[in-house]
């Protein structure tokens, strides 16, 4: 019993990692807590089952799901699958240029989690917001190796398909201090 509440936690913490790309550095050396209702873990499929209002904390993220599945390849790679109304996540990101980090919180239906690729998919009624921009469709991908984004109507439909259109929101930008006459 408690090698299978071990593995599925390791399963767990590599799960909450690939929301961490961009979060604090910090975050990835901090403990992972898992609460939930139930859990079943079967070895030998390489799989754990966190099932019952699941929160999952890592320094600064949380993710709060009705359900997660993790799973595991002979590699492995850990894909997650989080399902909820919402599944809902916070992360802090990391400071840029002494300016401390800002929040990124994000929410959809359904969010799938490939560590190999390190894509992250959001299904249905999808947002993410940082600091205050946010972008909103039925579906986004987050493609962390290349930090592409894409957000769609559904997935592989163009904006209109559905009826629905995409929607974003980003705040003007600062321009940076312009240096004061005289400086050297």
């Amino acid at each position: 019993m408690i090698r299978r509440l071990v593995t599925g936690l390791s399963i767990a913490i590599a799960a909450v990692s690939a929301f961490s790309a961009k979060a604090e550095k910090a975050d990835r050396e901090k403990p992972t807590n898992v609460e939930a209702n139930r859990m079943t873990s079967d070895e030998a499929r390489r799989i754990s089952i966190f099932e019952g209002n699941v929160v999952l904390t890592k320094g600064t993220i949380t993710v709060r799901a009705e359900r997660i599945v993790v799973r595991q390849d002979a590699e492995g790679f850990q894909y997650a699958s989080a399902s909820g109304s919402p599944v809902r996540f916070r992360q802090k990101g990391d400071a840029v240029d002494g300016q401390e980090g800002v929040w990124i919180d994000g929410e959809a239906l359904r969010v799938e989690i490939d560590e190999k690729s390190e894509r992250i998919e959001m299904h249905e009624n999808a947002r993410i917001t940082r600091d205050k921009d946010e972008v909103r469709g039925s579906y986004i991908l987050y493609d962390q190796r290349s930090e592409f984004f894409s957000v769609s109507s559904a997935k592989g439909a163009p904006a209109t398909a559905a009826g629905e259109r995409v929607r974003a929101v980003i705040q003007p930008k600062k321009p940076a201090a312009a240096p004061e006459k005289g400086a050297k």
